[in-house]
């Protein structure tokens, strides 16, 4: 993003904030004390352009006032700055909680979800009497004279509140999945920090598939969404107490407290502290969407004062076995599991050879020929932003599946410190091609244990080949010391020339297509491999995506 495009993020921001129509001095005023030394002629020049692109319009003689396409562009346009948002939206609300557990009196935090049947319903019940959900009280509002119903159950947050009301500080940590065998919680399989995304992280898991409610209800086996926390390990009795409270009055699932420093369910607790599971709120609301039922899910939406809720069901019996404190083998990050691959990369920029890192995803061998036909397609529709390499590979156990090895942008990491540059892969993202491109997801590899672009295909948030707006497609955002920069430069353009995926290379404390990277270094926004299996999959074939599989060598690879 050039300084021109931030100022005009920061103009529509300040409008964002006013309540009304506001001239230009004030603007200048308010640009001023967030740093931006912009006279009121400038902003006049600014707010033309703004017009002009229909994000602000002018209200006669009182000045200008943001429009909703504004607002839409104000959204997307502080993608760096919606990735530290989560976290303090979590902390907004976990702060305006003032439920009290003695009197039952006060607002919590809650979940609204849309649903469209009945049937729905009655899954939910059975959910919740399983004692998979937060609390049994919930709020339906019907919409209208059709089907649609909002449901509004209670968030986990709310705990953290009440905790925090009894001078407890609760820090959420991680949303995830957790594996659950004979009804006993086992460990997180999957796990996504709250820091450093801009999706929630249970959204992140939310998608259809991931989860196995009804088989943990029926059989006692499978896997459930559940989040994480840390609280001092001072509080540990007095937090145990309170949670044995909220139960008695309908506010409980919580999975798990650890020891003081002990780790559990396969995530380290530091020492001093003390770690908290406790079930995803929109558990309920995932075991409707495995029953293939449409819902609209949605996540630690509003504050609501929990008068306005009432059991669903009176009768809750607990599913779950306590956890067994037994040390399970820590779950990995994503980079952590990576960086031996990364360093095994020896790819010669010069001589075009050498082993780069693969994304192998599976498809059924007789979708193989119209699944190169897209591929093919797609990368003629936009050379630009799709990498034509491609290598297919034999599925070790299954005949009828082959694999489509494309190159993951973490080979560059890879290629560039083989030559001595240290580049560190900061996110995966969703990237709008607007004009210019824009970030609108960010996900950490750092704070995640699944590839963020896998996530973003498996909720079908890709548009590679969709004709609707703007397309969104792949991509990645990787930090390297700005004293690099400039033999950086120079590979990455040779890479570039052969086909590397190479979008943008940027300059010092610039926000390189709306992602920011730290001081002294310089951001690159690369291409993923896996924008032509999500081409694929738009097209309705079935695409087992897997990500930073294995070591192929570049030589042996076929070219779109």
């Amino acid at each position: 993003m050039s300084e021109s495009e931030h100022r005009m993020i920061e103009i529509l921001r300040i409008l964002n904030e006013q309540d009304k129509p506001t001239g230009s001095k004030l603007i200048a005023d308010e640009l001023k004390n967030k740093g931006f030394n912009l006279g009121e002629r400038a902003v006049r020049y600014h707010m033309q352009i703004l017009d002009e692109k229909g994000y602000t319009e002018r209200m006669g003689y009182s000045g200008r006032q943001i429009t909703n396409l504004g607002r839409e562009k104000l959204e997307k346009g502080l993608i760096y700055d919606q990735v530290d948002f989560i976290y303090s939206k979590f902390e907004e609300m976990i702060y305006l909680t003032d439920f009290n557990y003695i009197t039952q009196e006060g607002n919590v935090v809650v979940n609204t979800s849309t649903i469209y049947n009945e049937e729905s319903i009655n899954i939910l019940k059975d959910i919740i009497g399983s004692g998979l959900s937060v609390s049994p009280y919930v709020n339906l509002n019907r919409v209208g004279s059709n089907d649609e119903i909002e449901v509004t159950t209670l968030c986990g947050t709310t705990i953290d509140g009440i905790l925090l009301n009894e001078g407890i500080p609760s820090q959420p940590q991680y949303g995830g999945l957790l594996k659950i065998e004979d009804s006993q919680p086992i460990k997180f399989t999957e796990l996504i920090s709250y820091k450093k995304t801009s999706l929630t992280p249970l959204d992140a898991f939310s998608s259809s598939g991931l989860t196995s409610i009804h088989d943990v209800v029926n059989s006692g086996n499978g896997i459930i969404p559940a989040n994480f926390r840390l609280i001092p390990g001072i509080g540990r009795q007095k937090a145990v107490e309170i949670i044995s409270k909220l139960e008695k009055i309908g506010i409980g699932g919580v999975i798990a407290i650890s020891e003081e420093g002990k780790d559990i369910l396969g995530i380290p607790v530091p020492d001093g502290m003390v770690g908290i599971s406790i079930v995803g709120g929109i558990t309920p609301f995932c075991a409707v969407q495995e029953e293939n039922q449409p819902i609209d899910i949605k996540i630690a939406e509003e504050i609501r004062d929990f008068k306005t809720l009432s059991p669903l069901t009176s009768n809750v019996k607990h599913s779950l076995k306590e956890v067994e404190h037994d040390i399970q083998p820590k779950i990995p990050f994503l980079l952590s599991k990576t960086w031996n691959l990364i360093q095994q990369v020896n790819f010669d920029v010069e001589k075009r050879k050498g082993d780069i890192i693969s994304n192998v995803s599976y498809i059924n061998r007789d979708d193989l020929d119209s699944s190169l036909e897209i591929m093919e397609e797609t990368y003629n529709n936009n050379p630009k932003y799709i990498n034509p390499y491609y290598k297919l590979i034999d599925h070790p156990t299954d005949e009828d599946k082959v694999g489509i090895a494309t190159i993951c942008s973490l080979s560059i990491d890879g290629i560039l410190i083989d030559n001595g540059i240290m580049s560190n892969p900061k996110y995966g993202g969703l990237l709008e091609l607007t004009e210019p491109p824009l970030f609108i997801d960010l996900i950490s590899y750092n704070g995640s244990t699944e590839d963020p672009h896998k996530i973003f295909l498996a909720k079908n948030m890709t548009s590679i080949t969709r004709n609707i707006g703007p397309s969104k497609i792949l991509a990645s955002f990787k930090e390297i010391p700005y004293i690099s920069r400039d033999y950086s430069v120079y590979l990455l353009d040779i890479l570039n020339n052969i086909g590397f995926s190479i979008y943008k290379i940027g300059k010092p404390r610039e926000l390189a297509y709306n992602a920011k990277a730290d001081n002294y270094n310089f951001g690159v926004v690369t291409g993923s491999g896996l924008n032509s299996m999500g081409a694929i999959k738009e097209k309705g074939i079935d695409v087992e995506v897997k990500a930073i599989e294995k070591l192929l060598p570049f030589e042996n690879m076929d070219r779109l």
